[in-house]
C-alpha cells in the first residue's frame, strides 16, 4: 500500500537528537510509474550516445563491443564523462575509446582480486577444517550445539547438504561407495565443497571464540571479530568478482574492521573510506603477507603494473590514497 502525497499525517522517523531538541525526518513514498521505455536496437544505441556528444570514431567497433558488452553494463563507465547527469549529455572530447579502457581496466582489475582472493580462501578453509575438527571431531559441522544462533545453523547446514548432493568430486563419489554412516562425509571432504559466503558464516556462527581467536591470529589479526569483518567484506568481493561486476567508482555495503592495532605491516595514511576498494585491497594485502604460498609480492606488482598500464584510470574513485604505492603494506 502506498501513502498519498495528500496524507495529514505521514509517519514520522527521529534522525538525530540533542538535549530539547528532536529532529525528524518525513518519509513521503513515491507513486510508482510504468516502465515504458521499449528496447533499442544497437545502431540505436550508438545513435544516442552521439546526439549526447560522445565521440565515436569507429562505429563497426562500437556495435561490436555494445554487441558483447551490453549497454546497461557499459554505461556505468561513460558516466564520469557525462557533463549533465539528468540529459546524460557528455563533456566535450569524450571518447568511446575512453570508456572501453576503463572497462577492460575493471575487467582486468577483477581477475587480479580473484586470483589474490582464492588464496585466502583456500588458507581460511583450511584453518577451519584443522582447528575446529581436532577440538570437536569430524562432524562438527552436524552438532547444532557448537553454533550461536540455531536459524543460521540451520541455514548453513542446508547449504552444504545441497552442495554434498549435488557434487560430483571423485572424493565424495567414494566416500559414499565406501561408507553410509554417519550420513555425510567428514569436515575436510565436506568442507571442502562449501562456498566462501558459506565458510564465512560458519566461522562467524561457531560459538567457540577461543578457536576462532586462535585462527585470527594466525591471520595476523587481533581477535575474532576483525577476521569476521574481514571475509564478510572478501566474500562480497570475490562474488563481485566471480559476476564480472563493476568494481571501479563503487561504493561497497560492507566494510571491514580497520580501527583495531594490526600486529603486521600495515598503512601509515589510516585516512581511508573503509566502503571503497583500496580498503579492501589493504586487507587483501595484509593477509596474503601472512600466507607461505600467496605469492603476495606478486599481487602487489600486478597492481602497479595495472596504474601504470592504464594511467588515466582515476584512482580516487576507488578511494587510494595519492602515494599509496609507497606505503609499507605496498613494497615489494
Amino acid at each position: 500500500m502506498f501513502v498519498s502525497l495528500h496524507q495529514q499525517n505521514p509517519p514520522r522517523f527521529p534522525m538525530n537528537s540533542e538535549p530539547g531538541r528532536n529532529f525528524y525526518f518525513i518519509l513521503i513514498p513515491i507513486m510508482p510509474k510504468n516502465y515504458t521505455k521499449p528496447p533499442i536496437s544497437i545502431s540505436e544505441q550508438i545513435l544516442t550516445l552521439k546526439e549526447r556528444g560522445l565521440v565515436i570514431d569507429d562505429i563497426p567497433f562500437a556495435e561490436k563491443t555494445l554487441g558483447e558488452i551490453s549497454y546497461f553494463r557499459f554505461a556505468a563507465y561513460l558516466r564520469p564523462m557525462e557533463n549533465d547527469k539528468v540529459t546524460h549529455h557528455f563533456k566535450i572530447n569524450s571518447t568511446f575509446e575512453n570508456a572501453v579502457q576503463l572497462y577492460n581496466f575493471d575487467s582486468e582489475l577483477r581477475k587480479i582480486i580473484f586470483n589474490a582472493l582464492q588464496h585466502i580462501e583456500v588458507a581460511i578453509r583450511a584453518k577451519v577444517i584443522q582447528n575446529f575438527s581436532i577440538n570437536y571431531g569430524p562432524f562438527w559441522f552436524m552438532d547444532e550445539k557448537l553454533f550461536r544462533d540455531k536459524e543460521k545453523y540451520t541455514d548453513n547446514y542446508n547449504s552444504i547438504i545441497r552442495e554434498i548432493k549435488r557434487s560430483k568430486e571423485d572424493f565424495i563419489i567414494e566416500h559414499f561407495t565406501k561408507y553410509d554412516q554417519p550420513s555425510y562425509p567428514p569436515a575436510w571432504k565436506t568442507i571442502e565443497l562449501c562456498s566462501f559466503g558459506t565458510l564465512s558464516k560458519l566461522y562467524y556462527n561457531f560459538s567457540d571464540n577461543k578457536i576462532k581467536k586462535k585462527i585470527a591470529h594466525q591471520f595476523n589479526l587481533p581477535n575474532h571479530v576483525v577476521l569476521e569483518s574481514w571475509l564478510r567484506s572478501f566474500t562480497l568481493l570475490r562474488n563481485y568478482c566471480a559476476h564480472h561486476a563493476r568494481l571501479w567508482n563503487r561504493l561497497f555495503n560492507a566494510s571491514p574492521q580497520l580501527n583495531v592495532k594490526l600486529r603486521g605491516q600495515w598503512i601509515v595514511n589510516q585516512e581511508i573510506n573503509p566502503n571503497k576498494l583500496y580498503a579492501l585491497l589493504c586487507c587483501i594485502v595484509y593477509c596474503l603477507d601472512t600466507l607461505v604460498l600467496s605469492k603476495a609480492n606478486e599481487f602487489k606488482k600486478d597492481l602497479k603494473m595495472l596504474f601504470t598500464t592504464y594511467k588515466s584510470v582515476d584512482t580516487n574513485a576507488m578511494g587510494f590514497t595519492k602515494e599509496w604505492e609507497r606505503e609499507p603494506l605496498f613494497r615489494t
